[in-house]
Parts: structure tokens; sequence; C-alpha cells
């Protein structure tokens, strides 16, 4: 045993959310010796099956087109509102859980810019946003007449409220960002950054995907108007699980979303001419619901409820502290850099690692066993989920590292 492994085994059996480990499926052909890639797509709970067993045989099985009278239809926003309660400090009333992620930006960046004065002509956005965000953004610009505004920031970090106060101003119409950057897991001061943002007498729209369920979010105190956040990775609600769009009370009977679909109508089963937005958060939804797909997500919010997101949070800093503690033992003797903040006030739930040829060694990684993901042009991303990821799982990502880069 190394001396890594060994302070690894300690730490992991003083964790006082050691418990949950075995809460969650392990691979069934035991081929997976670390997995540090929840930040991209959780685990599945190990109950999940008879989870979703009870509800095929039961709820869709037995209640059959019932279903939608008696709970289904309601689950957007209860679903939502379990959600804004265990994660992300809102009051009900304001979640739905529905859509993809980029459909649910696209229309809440819509609503926001509905809000807009004509002399409101810029969207501010920073460089090193999450693709699909800059993507949207650009077309929503482009079918709007709106002129783009970049935020330059260090890829090592994110955005900062210094930054955003040097280019908001009388002309902003919105911005956007991620709470958590998704290279180097910087988290953005988003309370004071809202703040500087309403000074300027614009609304922001959070990107909450690499944050909620890791990292502790207060919606409301901070005054935030609108937030997107996805649902299979640190929710653990499985690929392609539903996202999730929050909206202010305060903006809702105001703001307009383009996506007009029935389930928002006032009166969706009057099916009559015209569209006429129900009131609240309701009039956000578009299509039907993805029940099924909400199952997943509903079961592991529970979870983070029930362990809290402060423990949460506490088991995600000891996790990536860790890491660097090895990351500067091990790897830096051999050129790797830290990609990430080392003050982990400001690190979210995932620690990037930086150096030439590292798209070879991920995949060199994924043969042994170990699977964290690559994101270019030479950054290895170690995601660590609290609930599912031990500390033995970080050494030995590390140590196998070590050893590809060594030819070990």
């Amino acid at each position: 045993m190394t001396a890594a492994s060994d302070r690894a085994e300690r730490l992991d059996r003083a964790d006082p959310l050691r418990g949950q480990l075995d809460r969650f499926v392990p691979p069934a052909d035991g081929s997976v010796r670390a997995y540090l890639d929840g930040n991209s797509l959780g685990r599945p709970a190990a109950d999940l099956p008879e989870v979703m067993r009870t509800f095929i045989i039961d709820s869709w099985g037995t209640r059959l087109i019932r279903g939608w009278d008696e709970e289904w239809m309601d689950w957007p926003q209860g679903v939502g509102d379990e959600l804004a309660a265990a994660a992300l400090g809102a009051a009900p009333g304001q979640t739905i859980v529905a859509d993809s992620t980029s459909v649910m930006i696209y229309k809440l960046a819509r609503a926001a810019l509905s809000l807009r004065s004509p002399k409101r002509d810029e969207i501010v956005v920073d460089i090193d946003n999450f693709p699909t965000d800059r993507y949207l953004i650009e077309g929503i610009a482009s079918e709007l007449g709106l002129r783009l505004v970049w935020i330059d920031t260090d890829p090592a970090l994110g955005v900062t409220a210094e930054l955003v106060a040097e280019v908001v101003g009388e002309r902003t119409a919105l911005f956007l960002a991620s709470h958590v950057a998704y290279r180097s897991g910087y988290i953005a001061d988003a309370a004071r950054i809202t703040e500087v943002v309403h000074a300027a007498g614009a609304p922001v729209l959070w990107d909450l995907c690499h944050s909620v369920g890791a990292v502790p979010i207060a919606l409301d105190d901070w005054q935030v108007d609108f937030a997107v956040g996805c649902g299979y990775k640190f929710l653990n609600g499985g690929p392609g699980a539903p996202a999730f769009g929050y909206v202010a009370a305060r903006h809702q009977d105001r703001a307009r979303q383009p996506l007009q679909g029935w389930i928002g109508h006032a009166r969706p089963f009057d099916m009559g001419p015209g569209y006429q937005p129900h009131p609240g958060i309701r009039g956000f939804l578009t299509g039907t619901p993805p029940i099924l797909g909400m199952v997943p997500l509903r079961h592991a919010i529970a979870l983070i409820g029930e362990v809290g997101l402060d423990a949460i949070r506490a088991k995600s800093l000891a996790l990536t502290d860790f890491a660097i503690e090895l990351i500067d033992e091990q790897l830096a003797p051999l050129g790797v850099r830290l990609g990430s903040p080392r003050d982990h006030r400001h690190r979210g739930g995932h620690v990037t690692i930086r150096a030439a040829g590292f798209a070879e060694v991920k995949e060199e990684l994924w043969k042994r066993g170990v699977l964290p993901d690559f994101r270019r042009p030479d950054g290895i991303r170690l995601g660590v989920s609290p609930l599912s990821t031990s500390f033995t799982e970080v050494a030995v990502a590390i140590e196998e590292i070590s050893d590809i880069l060594t030819g070990s």
C-alpha cells in the first residue's frame, strides 16, 4: 500500500458520508476502479431499479391514463419545488422541471429579454462559458438584432464581479454566466455579480449545471432573476435527465417565454384558439412533461435533501483538497499544472489538471478502469461527486496518471 492510498483509506474510514457510497450502483462487471466523472454523469442509486419498477407497475401500468389527472400534470411544479427546497435556496412556486438544458436556456433567456426596454440592446456573456450557452445566446442575439458583449475571462478562473462591472451598463439587456465554470470549477460570486448587474438595470440568467447538488445555492437571497440547470450531473438523474428552470416570482406574470405549448396554457384542456399563458411558473412550460425521466431525478433529490447540502459541500471540499494535495506531490514534479482555484472557497466539485498529451492519457486511464473526462486543449477533469466518490478513488486516479506519465 502506498502512502497516498493509506491516507485515502484513513480518510474513507473517517468520512461522515461513507455510508452513502453503498447507496449507488457499482459497475456490474467490476471494470471501474475509480469513477471521477460524476460532474458529467452521476451514478444511479442502488435501489433505482426497484423505484422504476414500482413506478412502471403501479403508477404507469395500473393507473394508466388516470395518472395524468391524479398526479403527473403537477409533477413539473411539484418536483421543481422539491429541488428548490433541497438544493436551490428558493421558495415554492418558482421552479419547474421540464425540457432539456438547451431548451430551458433558450426559453428563459428569451423571457428575460421580453422585459427589456428598446434602448437595451446588449447581451453580456463570457468567452469561456459552456458552448451551448454561447451558441444559444449567439442565435438569440441574431434573432432579435441584439449585440453580444464578451467578457474575456481567465480559463483557470472564471467570471468576477470586477470584470462584469466593466461591461454592464444602460444598454445591457441580459447577463448570462455559469455559477461554476465547466473547465476550471471556479465558483463565481453569484450574489455580488447579480447585485452589479441589477445596479445596471438588467436581469441575470445563471447556468447552475456544474453547481446544483454540489455547491450551496441561495437563489432567493441572491435576488436572482432566472436560472437553469441540468439533472444528470450531481443530481444523479440519469442520461438525458430533464432540466429545471427558475423564474423569480416577481417576473412570472410579466416575462413571456417564446415556446407557447399547450401545457403552459391557462386552460390546456379547452384546446381553443389563441394562446393565453398560465399564471405563475406554469406558464413557462411548453409540452408534455417528461414524467418517466423525473422518477430517478426525484429519487436523487430526496437523497440530497436527506443528507443536506452543507454535509455534501464539506465532503466535496475534502475530496478536492485531497486531490490537489496528491497532485502537488505526485504530478506537479512531472510537469502537470493545476487548472482550478487552489483556494477551495472558489472551487466547485471538480479539479482540472493540465499537461500536453493529456488526451492520450485520458484514453489510457479509461483502459485502466479510471474514468475522468478530458476538455480541450489539455485538461483532464477529476470530478468528485460527494455522495458516491471515495477518497480511495481519488488516490487511485492520481497514482495511475503518475504511472502513465512515468511509463510505469
